[in-house]
């Protein structure tokens, strides 16, 4: 019996080394497993690279467009009074009341400035310089506005023969009147007024609202004011070459 309890001690003995070797193997083969596995990432590709860097022009270019278009409002609103505080007396008589400047008298009648012009009144682009032509009414001309969203068009019975005033579609400004005797390609001759223009490429001027005269700005009448005041001396604004009632703008 006892030679039975020694063999049984032994064998125990035998299975605890025997399994402490084991673990003594496994552990340095687990380590150099570990060891062996890659540790470097593949490299990004050149077309990656590329694809990555047109996403993140194409996410810079839209959120330049994002901004371009939170910065110029689609329509702007005022009330008058907000309108005599911005603007002089005679730009707000022709843009906001829709009186007509004297034939020659505004500053861009003549001449050929280069840039674009903006309403005088909320700053929206409206005429590329380019598009200017000599139509020798007295008052600025284009064949064109700069896009054809730029303008609005509305029918004008104010005077005996019915004309299409054009205003500024993003405040609603009185701008002109456009008829159908310009040159090529269009046909159409945009007739407008200089104060109610302003050149992005001149300073900014501050405006003062104070002024009380109109220097000669004539306002637009009625057609029962225009029937009473039929038999006195008519305002001298058709420009030669242009249509009948053409030429007041």
């Amino acid at each position: 019996m006892n030679l039975n309890m020694t063999m049984s001690r032994s064998m125990r003995f035998a299975l605890v080394a025997l399994a402490c070797g084991l673990a003594t193997w496994f552990h340095p083969a687990l380590a150099v497993a570990q060891d062996a596995e890659p540790t470097d990432k593949p490299k990004a590709s050149a077309n990656d690279d590329k694809g990555r860097s047109d996403s993140k022009k194409a996410d810079s270019k839209s959120s330049d467009a994002k901004e371009s278009a939170e910065a110029e409002p689609e329509h702007v609103y005022k009330t008058d009074e907000e309108w005599r505080k911005l603007l002089t007396y005679e730009q707000y008589m022709v843009t906001r009341m829709k009186a007509t400047e004297p034939a020659f008298s505004g500053k861009y009648a003549h001449g050929h400035p280069k840039g674009t012009f903006l309403c005088v009144c909320c700053g929206a682009k409206l005429f590329d310089s380019r598009h200017k032509f000599e139509s020798g009414t007295g008052w600025p001309s284009f064949w064109r506005p700069i896009t054809a969203k730029a303008l609005d068009e509305t029918l004008d019975q104010s005077e005996i023969e019915p004309r299409v005033e054009v205003t500024c579609a993003r405040c609603g400004a009185h701008i002109g009147h456009v008829f159908q005797d310009g040159p090529p390609p269009t046909g159409l001759r945009y007739c407008t007024n200089s104060l109610s223009l302003k050149l992005d490429s001149e300073p900014v001027k501050p405006t003062t609202s104070n002024k009380t005269s109109s220097r000669g700005v004539r306002k637009r009448t009625t057609p029962s004011t225009k029937s009473a005041s039929k038999n006195s001396k008519p305002s001298a604004e058709h420009g030669p070459g242009s249509t009948s009632g053409g030429g007041a703008s």
